[in-house]
């Protein structure tokens, strides 16, 4: 998993538009704004993915998780089929579709195989225009509430 937070601090400008909205609406346009960054990130992913099966690629999805008022988040997360979510459930190996387990290993390498990054060069080149696609998609959600 990656550890980074993308700097949204230019959403202070937005603040008078966002107190003209209602709580529903602020959470609503906060998450789509973050899904919006996310994907950028999960096409690049995708994309750099190797492709041997499709299997991988099939896996790397968008989710968003519960967070306070005022927050949004968004992440990229590659399925497993752990139930704990901790992804790393290896017992259904080839069984399930939902199961990618062994990103990890192409992803960071093992004693027998080299690294093959494919999540962290995606992240290190696209963050910049996943953060402006999260602006273009908030200022879009804030002009169609606001024309409301």
């Amino acid at each position: 998993m990656i550890g980074a937070n993308l700097d949204f601090s230019d959403l202070l400008n937005l603040a008078e538009d966002l107190a003209v909205l209602s709580k529903a609406e602020t959470k609503k346009v906060l998450n789509q704004a973050a899904r919006a960054g996310a994907e950028v990130i999960r096409d690049a992913v995708e994309e750099g993915a190797p492709k041997r099966t499709g299997k991988l690629a099939r896996n790397i999805v968008v989710v968003s998780r519960k967070s306070g008022p005022g927050e949004a988040v968004a992440g990229v997360h590659i399925r497993g089929t752990n139930p704990n979510g901790t992804n790393s459930d290896n017992t259904t190996k080839g069984a399930s579709r939902n199961n990618a387990f062994y990103w990890r290993f192409i992803e960071l390498g093992t004693s027998k195989m080299p690294a093959n990054p494919f999540v962290r060069p995606a992240y290190d080149t696209n963050q910049e225009l996943a953060a402006q696609a999260g602006f273009d998609e908030l200022n879009k959600a804030i002009d169609e509430v606001l024309s409301k």
